[in-house]
């Protein structure tokens, strides 16, 4: 199969989120599984030169985004066996971060515009479109009606995956003629039309032929009012063409055996070894150099979303516990200013990272004891997978794809790789984490914990499989 992969992220040129990780991760798979799969996103400023030195220029073109004629470059990159193109054009692009101006809009309708324009130029008319999230999701409204007269286009089948829910691309009603070139007659309730305002992510989900999500049980929460963001309608009524599909991580990519980023390799057969990290760690960061303190990592974006409120209700109490806490992230102010006072408070308990920081991100998972993820809601999340391929026991709220991969331990029959909650309650969050520091104690107990997580098959493999069932049936 032909399947192009449009994005607006992709490690690793690019990343901000898990979409980054998952336009890397699965092309590759299917690649690996004989389909002729290829990536298409942005040629962002902020892409390193290791890369974009060896982007070769395919051509240039302009498209009309409206009343506005733009410049639009096709640059093409070969990088680990999969095809890469990216849309040039410096006024949109070229910025330094990805997301949050004033003209989103205008950027992405540019970017999905730029796709249709240029798929007969590269040569590349796919079977499979995949769109991901609001800012590709206006592709299936497009290809099935501003661009249906275009003959290439008739067989080609559209799929939208939704990362999260939260984010939609909401705008007034002028974007449609103003930005897509389309007429009002799509501000309705089947397409675009959401309170008045155009939302790109309904008209996606309304026309795209398939559309997934990152776990099974997000899938289903997302039909409901709580989850539902305001689409919980929209979900219901195109529940007979939504599949939830647990997403996976990169085995090689993320690997303690072979990670160049941690001091101590180690793996199933040496997981002894794994404490080294914890005491490097310890050194690096300040705290107190320890064996037998159980230490818990956090790496995350700093929002209620990710159940930061819960933490700081419960942080003061929890850290008049013998272990360790490190952060590493940002976000809200409040957040940070939070873990600025309780690591000025407890110097040798608190290491607060506030910044996005790879390398000190891979220490973490091979360091830490326990993880926690006390999730407001998390479509898939992956930090969660990550931690149990380092051998490191999540904490999780019951949630999502959190609920759908951590099993809960059972201290009876021995079974289980993490500790779970289910209510949004700081007091439930830290019975969980008591559970696990009490764990943590038996230390036979504890270490095969973490080996049951560690054998946990994450990996992309039986992902991508169910991905190619998927397309196949709606081809």
């Amino acid at each position: 199969m032909k399947i192009l992969f449009a994005t607006s992220e992709c490690y690793p040129f690019l990343k901000t989120g898990g979409l980054a990780d998952v336009a890397y991760a699965l092309p590759k798979e299917l690649v690996n599984s004989g389909e002729d799969c290829r990536v298409i996103m942005p040629n962002y400023g902020t892409i390193s030169k290791e890369y974009s030195d060896k982007m070769e220029h395919l051509f240039d073109t302009t498209v009309k985004v409206g009343w506005r004629e733009q410049y639009c470059g096709v640059k093409y990159l070969k990088h680990e066996g999969i095809d890469y193109y990216f849309i040039d054009n410096m006024y949109y692009f070229h910025r330094e971060t990805p997301y949050g101006y004033f003209d989103d809009g205008e950027r992405f309708s540019f970017f999905s515009q730029a796709i249709l324009e240029i798929l007969t130029r590269i040569d590349f008319v796919p079977d499979i479109l995949h769109c991901n999230d609001w800012h590709t999701a206006v592709i299936p409204v497009l290809i099935r009606t501003k661009y249906k007269w275009e003959s290439k286009f008739q067989q080609v089948k559209t799929v939208l995956t939704i990362h999260n829910l939260r984010f939609q691309g909401i705008y007034p009603p002028e974007v449609l003629g103003n930005l897509l070139g389309i007429g009002n007659e799509l501000l309705q309730d089947f397409c675009f039309e959401y309170f008045g305002n155009v939302n790109f992510l309904k008209g996606g989900i309304n026309y795209a032929d398939l559309v997934t999500t990152v776990s099974p049980t997000y899938a289903e929460e997302i039909k409901t009012e709580y989850f539902g963001e305001g689409l919980h309608g929209v979900m219901q009524k195109v529940d007979y063409k939504l599949r939830g599909i647990l997403n996976g991580i990169d085995y090689k990519l993320f690997n303690p055996r072979t990670d160049k980023n941690i001091p101590f390799t180690y793996g199933l057969q040496k997981i002894d070894e794994k404490v080294k990290n914890k005491l490097a760690l310890q050194k690096e960061l300040g705290l107190d150099e320890r064996e037998d303190v159980p230490m818990i990592g956090i790496i995350s974006r700093m929002t209620d979303q990710k159940g930061f409120d819960l933490i700081a209700e419960g942080i003061e109490e929890l850290l008049s516990k013998d272990l360790q806490l490190v952060v590493l992230g940002t976000g809200d102010r409040r957040y940070e200013d939070m873990f600025r006072y309780f690591s000025y408070k407890y110097p040798n308990k608190v290491s607060a990272n506030l910044a996005y920081n790879g390398v000190l991100a891979q220490k973490i998972y091979a360091a830490s004891d326990l993880f926690l993820m006390p999730s407001q809601f998390e479509p898939c999340g992956l930090s969660q997978l990550m931690a149990l391929r380092y051998g490191t026991v999540p904490i999780v709220r019951e949630t999502g794809g959190l609920k759908d991969t951590v099993i809960p331990y059972n201290k009876f029959t021995g079974e289980g790789i993490g500790f779970t909650f289910s209510n949004y309650d700081s007091y439930d969050m830290l019975q969980a984490i008591y559970r696990a520091l009490e764990a943590y104690r038996d230390k036979s107990g504890f270490r095969n914990i973490m080996l049951q997580g560690m054998r946990t098959d994450y990996s992309w493999k039986s992902s991508a499989k169910v991905y190619q069932e998927l397309y196949r049936d709606i081809l």
